[in-house]
């Protein structure tokens, strides 16, 4: 998903394979976009699995602050989801951590690997049978 900073940018859902690039969108915003156009964002769903082409850094805010993460795969989380008025956007690293969107250096590349699995909807005949059922038991 794209964070709610995000919401006045042009943006597109990503898709397995999809080469991205970390980038700032505004002076508040880091999320990824398509090397081909920076303007516009691309949206993971939680869950999607991503290799970075280097070690993942963060955004060196002060001289003294360690950048490197230590790894290249991450998993795009959201969290503070109860918090409407703050970043949502994260990826997880292999050892717990994790770390918003918005704390990543630019231009870092990354691709893809796999997206969540979507749960699978009941047909309509099955769907009229389990509310049927539910009705008898409630």
């Amino acid at each position: 998903m794209c964070d709610f900073s995000l919401h006045a940018v042009r943006s597109r859902p990503a898709k397995v394979g999809d080469k991205l690039t970390t980038h700032n969108f505004n002076w508040a915003a880091t999320g990824f976009c398509a090397p081909e156009d920076q303007g516009m964002a691309v949206c993971l769903l939680p869950g999607t699995e991503m290799s970075f082409a280097d070690q993942v850094k963060r955004s060196a805010t002060w001289p003294w602050t360690r950048t490197a993460i230590g790894y290249k795969t991450a998993i795009f989380r959201q969290i503070n989801k109860d918090n409407r008025n703050t970043h949502h956007d994260a990826l997880e690293f292999p050892s717990g951590e994790v770390i918003l969107l918005t704390d990543l250096a630019e231009d870092q590349q990354a691709t893809v690997l796999q997206l969540p699995a979507a749960p699978e909807k009941p047909k309509g005949k099955e769907v009229t049978a389990i509310r049927a059922e539910r009705l008898v038991w409630a």
